[in-house]
């Protein structure tokens, strides 16, 4: 594979129960890409061990692949995202890639992600509809939910994507460096679509099965 300065973004707020296996996880499946990958956990105001797990699993690497940010109070999802858009423009990554902290985006569709990195996409998106798409173990209310949103949403955003809703996504940061992010929540999603439209001239989607853990671990504290 050709090399890309990737930065994946992982924000997470009180999660010392699942944040130890979730890092492990998503660095082993980041041993399959080229060096120069970053994970960059952002911390958003925990008041468990989260903070404090984080810095021992990075004082202890072996690499210098994994990086902490931690906001000294809690801000939202979305103020971790922009934490994490700053941080990859000002160190010249060219791709950002978002994805949560409790292995429902599963790490071992990064490659498939960075795959279409080296073709150039400008903005890559999580599908869970379609061939080799699913969603496992979510309610079926939860389910009808999903589907209705996105089409709402594919219709006013007129994008090509069926999946506008989830937050496994990438873009080149030379455009997400050039959005003025406002929101502090998960409507960031949504905002960044709104600006995403007019600038990306590329879209592709990376088809994933987006498991529900069974145990309370699976739960984002963001929400």
């Amino acid at each position: 594979m050709n090399s890309l300065k990737v930065c994946i973004v992982i924000p997470i707020y009180n999660e010392q129960d699942i944040v130890r296996e979730s890092i492990d996880t998503i660095l082993k499946y980041t041993k399959k890409l080229p060096p120069i990958v970053t994970v960059l956990v952002v911390n958003d105001g925990s008041v468990d061990a989260t903070e404090q797990i984080v810095n021992e699993i990075v004082n202890n690497q072996e690499s210098e692949k994994l990086m902490l940010i931690s906001h000294s109070k809690n801000q939202g999802y979305g103020a971790a995202i922009k934490t994490g858009i700053n941080f990859a423009s000002t160190n010249e990554y060219d791709y950002i890639l978002f994805m949560d902290c409790d292995l429902t985006n599963h790490p071992k569709y990064l490659e498939d992600f960075y795959k279409k990195m080296i073709k150039g996409y400008d903005y890559i998106k999580a599908t869970r509809y379609g061939n080799n798409a699913s969603v496992f173990g979510v309610p079926f209310q939860k389910k009808i939910v999903s589907i209705v949103g996105n089409l709402i949403a594919r219709n006013l955003y007129g994008l090509p994507l069926k999946d506008l809703t989830n937050g496994f996504r990438a873009a080149k940061v030379e455009i997400m460096k050039t959005i003025d992010l406002k929101e502090n929540g998960f409507e960031i999603i949504m905002e960044e679509l709104y600006y995403v439209k007019s600038i990306a001239k590329t879209f592709c989607e990376v088809p994933f099965e987006l498991t529900s853990r069974a145990d309370s671990q699976g739960k984002s504290k963001f929400s």
